[in-house]
């Protein structure tokens, strides 16, 4: 079991940046995939990439190729979500999520339904 706490959203303008934080709490001591999830309103749940606990494996979804970066942070159990160029279409609220083990099958770590722990989510606005 583990506890997921997002952070780093805001109102920002479009061109700039934001780093979202994802501090992992409860039982580190196994492995965990973790991913990241968007809702802009009125739409369904957007796959925005995922990092496997050790770091070795990242996945972007489409909307974050090129633009957006995962890291860890190992001692801080933190998983930071780097957004660049930020546009409109960017708004929406950004959930954290987490599920044990590893994967390296983008198909898995992409599907929302795999993941058992989920944050309560950071908003972002980016306007134009």
């Amino acid at each position: 079991q583990v506890q997921l706490a997002e952070s780093g959203g805001g109102l920002v303008e479009a061109g700039t940046s934001l780093r979202l934080s994802c501090k992992v709490s409860g039982n580190t001591a196994y492995s965990y995939v973790v991913g990241w999830f968007r809702q802009a309103p009125g739409r369904g749940r957007e796959f925005v990439g995922a990092i496997n606990w050790s770091g070795i494996s990242k996945f972007y979804g489409d909307s974050a190729k090129g633009r957006f970066t995962f890291s860890r942070d190992n001692w801080r159990n933190t998983v930071f979500l780097q957004m660049n160029s930020l546009t409109p279409d960017d708004t929406a609220v950004y959930y954290c999520a987490a599920f044990p083990g590893e994967s390296h099958d983008y198909d898995v770590v992409a599907a929302d339904y795999e993941y058992k722990f989920w944050g309560q989510g950071t908003e972002v606005a980016v306007k134009s």
